[in-house]
């Protein structure tokens, strides 16, 4: 398998918000958080919920074209 995008997790102050998944995309982060445990070495999958926040922030740290609308 290759490298997962997704590195290890760094805790920080949360806000709340509330967003509704279809059942696919929750078996898939289910199913990527069993691999990101295994990758990382954690005994236990983040919860979907823990995983979700990490994932968009990549996504906007890495998306080029945000980054020039930014600028």
């Amino acid at each position: 398998m290759s490298r997962l995008r997704l590195g290890p997790i760094v805790e920080e102050k949360p806000v709340k918000a509330t967003v509704e998944l279809t059942g696919k995309l929750a078996r898939d982060l289910a199913d990527y958080a069993a691999a990101h445990a295994k990758e990382n070495g954690l005994s236990e999958p983040l919860s979907i919920e823990r995983l979700i926040p990490p994932m968009l922030e990549r996504f906007v740290a890495t998306d080029r074209g945000f980054a020039r609308a930014r600028r």
